[in-house]
Order: structure tokens, then C-alpha cells, then sequence
């Protein structure tokens, strides 16, 4: 990105970490280099919608069989036990585990807590006997190196994702204990599979071969990543290195799960009952529907939305309506400083877990040669530590002086309101009063929106768009597959013959006493020609989709928010170039093998069409009228895009400096603390700054309990690549259909298609004809200089 730059949306409240693809779900925070850069499922960005409101159960049951057309062919997610090795017979306790059947989807609603240890254990026994197997017969071969590797790996990413998916959506503490119980034996395989020296050997061999040039760029990829992440996984350690090296890895997989947990028991802690409606006033009706039927399920029976009682939580929906419309002040100030202090005190302070993280990820990276933890975490993205803090730096010095601005005009606003403490507005005043000058100056009311943009509609538009960009079509498969709650749905992707090409899960509604929060996708299983059945089709890719949307009140379907409809825009986005790639080697189809800052391109690339008009109006339809948006409430949803961006991308900015700040210069147990670090970053990328107490570090799964260590300045990095491939759309006109279909069509070719069996640079230039600009980002976010953007 280096030629061309030395290489969001309108959230009035600065939320911490709420998720990642979660927090982001630790699947991926696998320490293995066979199956860390496997998955890119990153939990989405604390500004997206879900984070602002903001990555796997008996056999498939006999009736799914009925429900699958006879021409459709769904593959095994399962290597049969002979594909390397004989494995002896299991013990029909074991026999009957569901994690251990030859199934063609997971038996979500089957695995229960008891299966967990007997059924990873077994497992583990067969993949170690299967490694043994390759390490005897392994030669510098596809065939005889990859292809059994790549059956080792995925056996365990499909059934210990198949868990850790069923702990982010419907945690116990059953299930806790069985999973970390486990959880050590799996890191110690996976870190053997990692350190395998005749698996290294033979890569290197293939890499200095006579027949390296006639691989295929994917194949090469392969190889080359392999050989870079057995380096990073210690593999050229000395033994007593190694073990130190290896006891780190398995503490940080340990403080990892144990920092989200918290996360995730500090949020459910959080209830504040309220009897008297005075409180509350201002709270929507939707608000206060959802505050009534949280109370039910907490034991009030009689509650109701007219006469309470309520009940708020830190859930998404929860948090943001208290903070964007209660009237009452002191009801905002308590409910913000819960949020921004979670997990920071008593039994669920995470403030030694993270200094304990910080601390063995730097010992970790001097381990391997390397200055800090930062240079192990950029060794495999497309930017540097340099890069990254030079484009950081450059959208700073855009969205400064905008942002100073944004403060001005809202105090002034505030003055002609007759607010008090107009001075010294504070954190739980600005999300309140930012919401009354957008309805002010745009005449908005994000609440009188909801009633136009149902679930169901936002996703018959949604799959209305892919089909006209994409060649695609989409339509419910429920059940065909099993599914871990009753408000699930699974869905079959169709190619132009109609032929199944992917298949999703989508789970939109928050449940806060089982259910993670934030927005994510990850995948299932990925297309792979290695799992063909017929062996001549691949296996077909499967995704599931995450949101915290706001359920169905009463006899109303679930109504969304703008900000809601662009998250579900954005996690359809991962999930498209998961479900979408033509590349058959599984080890980088989909979203594997892509470097972790580009991976945020297609979905930030789908929100964009929240703004196309013919888009949102085939979903905006009044739920029960059927009347279309209005035109002028378009052009006023068009003319708020750009509201208060440039307040918005300073505070992904200190989510970005702090991230690499402390992964690059912080010295844990040095006089600075973590909180110290926030807040002299915050003198630079918050116009107000942080509350002296503000603990959000503590909630900051992203860095600490997912796969964005080093790595949060992605959401900007990947920002401008999917500004500037949007921006190839608007080049070719996008009231032309013909020519959107053919730009849709290369998009789907090239950035969809390709994987990471290229380079993401590569594969930007091959859609875009050229390196990537910032100039697209800067002017969408009206943060481009007027001679510039004229």
C-alpha cells in the first residue's frame, strides 16, 4: 500500500468493547500455526451497530434427510478415521458422542456438557496417532505432507469450533468447566502438531524444490505461510526455550478464556429495576417493551411496558436506549460508569489477567528474536508497525479539528435546549444530547425509524442485493440442519444453475444470560477439495452469523435500528467471502489465510449499500402498512452519514494507539500502569477525556480475549480498502444496473473469490486496477479538505 498511502458511522455513545467476531470467540486463539491463521472470524468493530447498540447434538435428525432435495449432495464435516490412520475402536460410551459422529452438519442440539471431555479426549487420541502416522510416511509431496495435514487440522477446528460456538451462544457453567478442563490437552496437540520438525522439513523441502515454480499461487501461499508460522510457533527453539515457550502459550490460552468470561459475567451482573416511569422517561416504546420483558425473565411476571417494572442491563439494546433517550441524568451517569468499569473489581477484576497477558506476550516475542509482541503480530498482516501508525496518524490529523467541531456545535445546541452544565458536558451526556441535535438538524428519530425496517424485510433486501451484485440466490433451509435455539435460521446459497454452493446459520437476537454480546461471523467448515465425497466436487463452505438485535416484542417482529441494519450488512459481508470462494485448497479458502487486516474488506464494503438508495428502499417497508421509507427521510438518513465522524474515528483511534501502544513501548510492571498508557494516549485521540476511573480495558476483548493483539488499527486499515473498492461502484455509476452488476461481478471474481490464495494486495489490484487510496475513506467520512472533495 506504500505507493499510494504510504499503505462510519454515527455512534453519539463512545461504547467500550461490547462483543469479537466477539469479544471475539477464542476458537482462533488457538496457538497452534496449523490452525491459528485457519480461521479469520474477527469479532467486528466496537462501532458497529451491535457494539453500538457494535468466531462451533445425536446425529442429523431423521427428518433433515426429508427436508434436502434428492439432487443436493451435502458433504461429511468429517474425515473418516481411515483417511491416515487406523484408529482403534471406541468404547460405546464414546461411540455414541455426538461430537465424535461422521455428520454432515453439527449436532448442535445434541452436545451437552457430558460430552465435552470424553468426546475432545478421544479425539485428541486419534489426531495424535494420525500425526505420529504422518511424521513416519510425511515426504515434501501434496499429497503425502498436506492433504493428511489438512485433515488433521480440520477434524479439530469443526469439532472444537462446534464447542467454543456453543459456549459463546449458550454459555453454562457446565460447560465452562468442561471446556477448560480440556482445554490444555488440546493446546499441548495442536502445539505439537505446530513444532512438528519433519512437518517443517518437509515444507522447506517443497520450498526449495525444482518444481516450486510450477505450484499455484495458492499452493505457494501454503507453503510459504507454514513455514513463517512454525518459526512464530517456536519450532527453531532450543528445548528448555521451547518449554518456556510452550508453557506461555498454554497461560495465555488460559487467561484469554478466563478475561472473556469475566467480560461476559460482569455484563449479566449488571440489573437495575426500576418501578417508578419517571425514571425512564424518554425511553422509547420499543425500549420499554424490551425493559418489561427483560423483567419477566428476571421473575416479574405482571411487567409490562406501560406499568413496569423494568429492568435495565449492560445488553446492547439495553445499554444504548438508556444512554441515547433517558431524561434522567443520574439513571445515565449509573448505567455508564457500570459499563465503562466492567470487570474491573472483585472477583471479575481483569486488571491482573491483562497485566499477566501483556507480560508472557512480550516474553513470548523475545523468545523468538523479536523486539515486541507488536513485530510478532504484524509478521504476518500486510502492514508494519510503522505503516500502521503512519495511517493512524494521518486519519488522526483528518478528524481532529472535525472532531473539535462536533463538540462545539453540540454545546452550543445544548445552550438553545436550556441544558445544564453546558460547559462540561459529560461521557453520559454526550451520547443523549449528540441524539437530540441528529433529530434536530436532520429532523431523525432512529426510534420512529424502526418501524420500517423488520428483520424480515431487512433480510429479503439483503439477499434481494446479493443476488443483483453476486449472481446468487438464497432461501431458508430450516431444517436441514440442527440448530442450538428455536429463533436459529439456516439458509441455502445457490448459484445462477441453482446448484448449492454454501450454506449459513443466523442467530440475531440478544440473550444476555446465555449469549455473548457484539456481532461476529465465523465459519463452519470451509469449501475443501481434500473433504470431496465424489471427488470431483469440494466440500461446500458453511458460516454462521451472530447478531445482539433487539428480539420480537409482543406480536412485532424484531425492528431495527439503522445502526442494526448496517451490522447484519457487515456480517453478511464476511460470511459472502467465506460462502463465495472458488478456492478448493482448504488450508486458504474462504476466509483462511487471509492477512488479518484485510479480512475486514468485504463486510465494511457491504455496509455501504445501507446508503444505495434502491437498496434500503426495497427494506424499508412499515412492517405493517407496507409503505415505503419517504424520500425525504432518505436523504436525510444520507445527509447524517457523516454526523460526528470525525468524533467516531477518534474513538476507534484510541482503541488503535492503545492496542499497539501497549504491544509495542508499554513495559509491564514498568511506572506506567495500563490505565496510565489510556490516558496519555487519550490527550491525543479524544476531545474529552476519559473519566480518571474509566476502566475499559478490563472489557477490551478484542486484544485480550481475541485475535486483534497488535492488531485493531485493522478496522481503519481495511476501511480504506473497502472505501476505495466501493468507490469503484461509484466510478462506474450506481444508478447504472448494468454496470453494477459487471463491478459486482469482477468484485465477487476477485476479492470474493481468491481467498487467501493471494496476496491481499494482489487481489485489490486485480479488482481495482490499481494500489489502494485514502482519498475514498476521507471523503465518504466528509473529512476530505473542501479543495479536495471538490
Amino acid at each position: 500500500m506504500a505507493a499510494r498511502f504510504s499503505l462510519s458511522r454515527s455512534i453519539p455513545f463512545p461504547l467500550q468493547p461490547i462483543c469479537l467476531r466477539r469479544p471475539p470467540p477464542p476458537p482462533h486463539s488457538s496457538p497452534s500455526i496449523y490452525l491459528a491463521h485457519l480461521l479469520k472470524s474477527p469479532p467486528c468493530p466496537l462501532w458497529t451497530s451491535s457494539f453500538s447498540l457494535c468466531l462451533r447434538l445425536q446425529t442429523i435428525r431423521s427428518s433433515t434427510a426429508s427436508t434436502r432435495r434428492p439432487s443436493e449432495t451435502v458433504r461429511s464435516f468429517r474425515a473418516s478415521a481411515s483417511t491416515v490412520s487406523e484408529t482403534p475402536k471406541l468404547s460405546p460410551t464414546v461411540d455414541d458422542n455426538p461430537l465424535l459422529k461422521d455428520f454432515e452438519f453439527p449436532p448442535f442440539d445434541a452436545v451437552e456438557p457430558s460430552h465435552i471431555r470424553p468426546g475432545i479426549r478421544a479425539l485428541l487420541k486419534k489426531l495424535e496417532n494420525q500425526l505420529v502416522e504422518l511424521e513416519k510416511t510425511v515426504e515434501p509431496t501434496w499429497p503425502k505432507l498436506v492433504e493428511p495435514l489438512e485433515k488433521i487440522t480440520d477434524q479439530l477446528m469443526v469439532v472444537w469450533g462446534a464447542v467454543n460456538h456453543l459456549k459463546a451462544v449458550k454459555d453454562t457453567p457446565e460447560l465452562r468447566s468442561a471446556i477448560e478442563e480440556v482445554q490444555p490437552e488440546r493446546v499441548e496437540f495442536e502445539l505439537k502438531l505446530g513444532q512438528s520438525k519433519p512437518i517443517y522439513n518437509a515444507f522447506k523441502a517443497i520450498r526449495e524444490s525444482s518444481d516450486w515454480e510450477a505450484l499455484s499461487d495458492a499452493r505457494k501461499r501454503i507453503v510459504e505461510f507454514q513455514i513463517k508460522e512454525a518459526i512464530l510457533n517456536g519450532i527453531s527453539l532450543e528445548d528448555d526455550k521451547r518449554d518456556k515457550f510452550n508453557k506461555i502459550q498454554q497461560e495465555l490460552v488460559r487467561l484469554s478464556q478466563k478475561f472473556g468470561e469475566n467480560v461476559l459475567d460482569a455484563t449479566k451482573k449488571f440489573e437495575k429495576l426500576i418501578i417508578d416511569r419517571e425514571e425512564i422517561e424518554g425511553l422509547p416504546a420499543t425500549a420499554l417493551g424490551f425493559a418489561a420483558q427483560t423483567a419477566v425473565s428476571k421473575g416479574h411476571e405482571n411487567a409490562t411496558a406501560e406499568n413496569g417494572p423494568w429492568v435495565i442491563t449492560l445488553d446492547a439494546p439495553s445499554l444504548m436506549s438508556v444512554m441515547q433517550h433517558a431524561r434522567n441524568r443520574a439513571l445515565r451517569e449509573e448505567v455508564y460508569r457500570a459499563h465503562v468499569t466492567r470487570a474491573s473489581s472483585g472477583d471479575l477484576d481483569n486488571t491482573e489477567i491483562i497485566d499477566n497477558i501483556l507480560k508472557l506476550r512480550l516474553e513470548k516475542a523475545k523468545l523468538l528474536g523479536y523486539n515486541n509482541y507488536a513485530e510478532v503480530s504484524m509478521a504476518t498482516k500486510m502492514a508494519t508497525v510503522d505503516k500502521a501508525e503512519e495511517l493512524l496518524e494521518k486519519i488522526r490529523n483528518a478528524s481532529w479539528n472535525a472532531a473539535v467541531q462536533d463538540m462545539e456545535e453540540l454545546k452550543l445546541f445544548c445552550q438553545t435546549q436550556g441544558a445544564t452544565k453546558v460547559n462540561d458536558l459529560s461521557h453520559w451526556d454526550i451520547s443523549f444530547w449528540s441524539e437530540r441535535l441528529r433529530e434536530s438538524k436532520y429532523e431523525i428519530n432512529e426510534e420512529e425509524l424502526r418501524p420500517y425496517f423488520s428483520l424480515p424485510k431487512v433480510m429479503d433486501g439483503l439477499f434481494n442485493l446479493a443476488k443483483m451484485l453476486f449472481g446468487i440466490d438464497i432461501e431458508p433451509a430450516d431444517g436441514l440442519a440442527p440448530v442450538w435455539n428455536k429463533d436459529v435460521r439456516f439458509y441455502r446459497v445457490k448459484d445462477s444453475s441453482g446448484s448449492p454452493i454454501a450454506y449459513f446459520y443466523f442467530d440475531p437476537y440478544s440473550r444476555p444470560s446465555e449469549k455473548r454480546g457484539g456481532a461476529w461471523m465465523d465459519e463452519v467448515v470451509a469449501r475443501s477439495r481434500v473433504f470431496s465425497r465424489d471427488g470431483r466436487s469440494p466440500r461446500l463452505p458453511v458460516a454462521h452469523m451472530v447478531c445482539n438485535q433487539m428480539p420480537p416484542v409482543g406480536d412485532k417482529p424484531s425492528l431495527m435500528t439503522f445502526r442494526e441494519v448496517e451490522t447484519v450488512f457487515h456480517e453478511f459481508g464476511h460470511a459472502l467471502q467465506h460462502m463465495l470462494t472458488e478456492q478448493d485448497e482448504g488450508l486458504v479458502a474462504g476466509i483462511r489465510g487471509i492477512e488479518w487486516d484485510a479480512v475486514e474488506l468485504p463486510s465494511q464494503f457491504m455496509e455501504n449499500w445501507c446508503y444505495h438508495r434502491d437498496t434500503l428502499m426495497g427494506i424499508a417497508k412499515h412492517y405493517e402498512t407496507g409503505e415505503s421509507l419517504p424520500e425525504n427521510i432518505y436523504k436525510k438518513l444520507l445527509a447524517a452519514r457523516t454526523y460526528r465522524a470525525g468524533s467516531l474515528c477518534l474513538r476507534q483511534l484510541r482503541f488503535s494507539c492503545v492496542d499497539l501502544e501497549l504491544h509495542t513501548k508499554y513495559v509491564p510492571g514498568g511506572s506506567e500502569t495500563i490505565y496510565d498508557v489510556d490516558q496519555r494516549i487519550s490527550k491525543r485521540t479524544q476531545v474529552i477525556p476519559p473519566l480518571p476511573e474509566d476502566r475499559f480495558l478490563c472489557s477490551f476483548s478484542h486484544i485480550f480475549a481475541g485475535g486483534y493483539a497488535s492488531g485493531y488499527y485493522s478496522y481503519m486499515w481495511a476501511e480504506v480498502l473497502s472505501a476505495d473498492a466501493f468507490s469503484a461502484f461509484e466510478d462506474a455509476g450506481l444508478n447504472d444496473e448494468k454496470a453494477v452488476k459487471e463491478t459486482g461481478h469482477r468484485f465477487r471474481e476477485t476479492i470474493l473469490a481468491l481467498g487467501g490464495g493471494k496476496s491481499p494486495l494482489e487481489v485489490f489490484v486485480e479488482f481495482r486496477g490499481r494500489e489502494p487510496s485514502p482519498e475514498p475513506l476521507l471523503r465518504h467520512k466528509g473529512l476530505l479538505p473542501v479543495s479536495a472533495s471538490a
